[in-house]
């Protein structure tokens, strides 16, 4: 029996007009910006449609804007195909791509994902302004070798998102540093990132203790469907480990490349991206080239994969 994986994007997916025909055609994705709006105070659904990108770009504002845009794919994909969108044997999602995973897994409600969401782009934003920090896509240079980059210049691994690709972290004169270093030991490539801060790494420990208060706020429920955690790289079970794992995931490298490799030996075959943007289904072909994926991010993807 072949077995699928459901799988939310985070963030840098997002872009002005996101979701914007799911919201005018389809009921059930109005209802979930609708209900982000009402959760959050302001209109995020304006943000998401109109923009300014500078804005929807924004920390803050880019994370519960993507939690919401992935949701409402999913409620409208549910609405339109029915069963026909494979039920998922796991869930998983890229830094803050995880807690839409874990609201579909009803751990806890959209609301409050939507809300956890904002307090964490505040949080990680803040923790920014504090400390510049930088991060940086090293393309075509071997994890062992870039960790010791990293050591060498003070930065730290935030991401390993496919063979070939990770992301740096640190002070943004470090990050610098660091890119010259690495391409200097073979790295085809080093990409400066547009973020706000230096996520994933040590700098945001003022973040962290921002989120416990929040998250020790929060009421967490069993999963429903096993959630593969970026720390571990393993199921999520419990809740008091899924709040361990939100606590760990703002200072500690995204496992996405361990992730995929995890759920395909678990049998999985097919991985359905769903979100704004296609960030998740590229890396996913570098990891297992044979694996079947399905992307859902608007109307017409809905509908070709429904007919």
């Amino acid at each position: 029996m072949t077995k699928t994986a459901w799988v939310f994007p985070g963030q840098g997916s997002q872009s002005v007009g996101m979701c914007r025909d799911l919201y005018d055609n389809v009921k059930s994705a109005r209802a979930v910006f609708e209900q982000a709006d009402k959760a959050l105070g302001f209109p995020i659904s304006r943000l998401c449609f109109e923009g300014p990108e500078e804005e929807l770009r924004q920390t803050i504002n880019a994370q519960p804007a993507l939690v919401t845009a992935g949701y409402a794919c999913l409620e409208a994909a549910r609405e339109i195909s029915g069963n026909k969108l494979s039920a998922p044997s796991f869930l998983a999602g890229h830094s803050l791509g995880e807690y839409t995973a874990l609201a579909v897994a009803g751990v806890f409600d959209f609301s409050t994902a939507v809300r956890l969401a904002r307090e964490r782009g505040r949080l990680m934003h803040e923790a920014g302004q504090k400390r510049a920090g930088a991060m940086s896509a090293i393309i075509g240079l071997d994890e062992t070798k870039l960790a010791e980059v990293c050591q060498k210049s003070d930065t730290v691994i935030a991401n390993i998102n496919s063979p070939g690709q990770i992301v740096i972290s640190g002070a943004a004169e470090n990050v610098t540093k660091a890119m010259e270093m690495a391409t200097a030991a073979g790295a085809s490539r080093a990409i400066p990132l547009q973020v706000s801060g230096a996520f994933h790494s040590p700098l945001m420990q003022p973040a962290v203790e921002g989120m416990v208060k929040y998250l020790d706020a929060t009421t967490f429920k069993m999963p429903s469907i096993p959630v593969i955690g970026n720390v571990t790289a393993l199921p999520l079970t419990t809740p008091e480990e899924v709040k361990t794992e939100l606590r760990k995931q703002l200072l500690s490298p995204v496992q996405w490349q361990r992730t995929i490799e995890y759920m395909a030996q678990q049998g999985v075959t097919t991985f359905i991206e769903i979100g704004p943007g296609r960030v998740l289904t590229g890396l996913i072909k570098r990891i297992k080239k044979e694996a079947a994926t399905q992307n859902i991010s608007d109307l017409a993807a809905i509908k070709s994969m429904s007919s």
